[in-house]
């Protein structure tokens, strides 16, 4: 099987999962962190190098003030119960977002977690916090206009590399595949620069019901695609002989 090495999850339908059990939405969100711990588990295994899970997104701060709470605290619980079972396994654990949008609390549990798992070499796992796509695209063109402000940069110098270089995955190959649970066909103002030729799958299983099965439907969908990147598949094709 071809795996991608880079996999983009959005974790849809927490609430739902929860509304139809008759259970608040902070269960639905408790229930997901199992689905992402079984994520992490099986990229490893089927050997993706790179995950990367939209958690938490800009937008969300609009949602009811005991939700974010609530959503705040469980992040906190989560990376106190999850950061040294990374490490044991080998796992790089790496945060992108606003980070200016978070309490101080919150980022010192981000920063240690960050310095605790920096020199792990396998799986790298990107958590999305108060991130937008728009956002991110936004902040990279102010850092490359004050370098041009600075005479460090011409204006005419500015291309998709500059650009590509001063996103929050700088550092990452864009991702080969987007996985969207919960029934929804957006991409929700993810990753919007880096998703620009990665294949989609969406799925109507709720996020707190992903499993290792359903990731394995995912990669098999990703390995039946033809990646042509605006070449004809004929060109694809002769390129792989």
């Amino acid at each position: 099987m071809n795996v991608p090495r880079h996999v983009a999850v959005i974790m849809d339908g927490n609430g739902r999962w929860a509304r139809a059990r008759g259970k608040a939405r902070h269960a639905g969100h408790r229930a997901g962190v199992k689905s992402v711990r079984a994520t992490v588990e099986i990229a490893a295994e089927r050997g993706v190098d790179y995950l990367t899970l939209f958690a938490f997104s800009s937008e969300n701060w609009r949602r009811p003030e005991h939700e974010v709470s609530s959503l705040r605290n469980l992040f906190l619980e989560a990376l106190r119960r999850e950061v040294e079972e990374l490490h044991r396994n080998n796992v790089r654990l790496c945060f992108i977002g606003a980070r200016e949008q978070l309490n101080a609390g919150l980022i010192k549990k981000i920063e240690a977690a960050e310095a605790r798992t920096a020199d792990n070499t396998g799986l790298t796992l990107n958590v999305a916090v108060a991130y937008g796509g728009r956002w991110d695209i936004v902040s990279a063109c102010k850092k490359l206009a004050l370098r041009v402000e600075g005479g460090e940069l011409q204006s005419g110098d500015i291309d998709e590399q500059l650009i590509s270089a001063e996103l929050q995955l700088a550092q990452v190959p864009d991702p080969d595949l987007l996985i969207r649970t919960g029934g929804e066909q957006r991409v929700s103002n993810f990753l919007l620069w880096n998703l620009a030729y990665a294949e989609l799958w969406f799925t109507d299983v709720l996020w707190p019901e992903f499993d290792k099965e359903e990731f394995d439907r995912a990669l098999e969908h990703f390995s039946n695609k033809q990646r042509r990147y605006g070449h004809t598949g004929e060109q694809v094709e002769a390129a792989e002989c």
